[in-house]
């Protein structure tokens, strides 16, 4: 295995809840009301329409605000990689990505495992600098072959809810997270910071038309289904956290487009300043140089 190169879930598409307009020469990201599941083909109209959306559309017999899924794996965080993350403005890689406890930080020394107080707390961190950043790969109807679809978000509301449900899941079916008929659900609600205005994140229910007594009888009869056919979910769990822990940070550099628009849309076409990185707690280096950029490239 490559070092220094994370090992993700293989992606098929990608679910988002938003696109991004040109407006006066800028490309903007405009949230939307319902999901839209796509291709990892861009065009100049921007992303390629899987052909799955139109088929679930037509089940939803109107905006598509619920897709029917599954999980890959078993442990709620394997499913779910939510950190708060720090992103050059200039470059779209990763500079730090914490936990709230701990961070993994790219210095002029190297990567370095600092204190993580949130990004309130921390220096490079306020001003809206680092923020969660959560991805959730998922398998849509009952056969993934172990491909995934990915969302990605920024939302603190998706990201806690759908990390409440994913250990809430795991829990009540006995640790059988990966065998439970689930289906991701758009919610709205308003709040006196959208001055009344709804907002929309990502909930995930057991399957519509099911309850959750029948949902974990269904996991247990594919439990016991998928272990008669030698089936090893311990293993591909183990195997998945030895390819993510392959690398300090998750982030590639197919991400950088999208980083740059969920983080920065207001960067996405002009360059701004590089945010200052920390060394130590009383010292800040200045912008990335082309040698910190070398750095940068081998530890992704």
């Amino acid at each position: 295995m490559i070092k220094g190169l994370a090992i993700t879930p293989p992606v098929l598409g990608r679910i988002s809840i938003g696109r991004v307009v040109e407006k006066n020469g800028k490309r903007i990201p405009v949230k939307e009301d319902q999901f839209t599941v796509t291709t990892q083909i861009q065009n100049q109209e921007g992303w390629i329409v899987h052909p799955l959306d139109e088929e679930l559309r037509q089940q939803a017999q109107g905006k598509l605000r619920s897709i029917p899924v599954s999980m890959l794996f078993n442990d709620p965080d394997l499913n779910l990689r939510a950190e708060y993350s720090l992103f050059d403005r200039q470059t779209g890689r990763p500079i730090c990505a914490g936990n709230g406890q701990q961070c993994r930080r790219l210095t002029t020394s190297g990567m370095q495992i600092m204190d993580c107080p949130s990004p309130n707390g921390c220096d490079i961190g306020k001003g809206g600098h680092c923020k969660p950043y959560g991805r959730l790969n998922v398998g849509i109807g009952d056969e993934h072959d172990l491909g995934t679809f990915i969302l990605r978000t920024t939302g603190f509301n998706s990201i806690r809810t759908l990390a409440a449900r994913l250990h809430y899941f795991h829990a009540v079916s006995g640790g059988l997270l990966a065998c439970m008929p689930l289906e991701l659900v758009l919610r709205g609600k308003s709040t006196t910071q959208s001055h009344r205005a709804p907002i929309y994140y990502v909930d995930l229910t057991v399957r519509r038309g099911k309850t959750l007594q029948q949902a974990i009888s269904e996991a247990r009869e594919l439990h016991r289904t998928r272990t008669e056919m030698g089936y090893d979910q311990q293993a591909l769990d183990q195997t998945a956290w030895q390819g993510l822990n392959n690398a300090s940070f998750e982030a590639s550099d197919e991400d950088v487009q999208e980083i740059m628009e969920e983080f920065y849309p207001e960067a996405s076409e002009s360059v701004p300043a590089t945010v200052p990185r920390e060394v130590n707690s009383s010292t800040l280096v200045p912008p990335v140089s082309l040698t910190e950029k070398l750095i940068l490239k081998a530890q992704c």
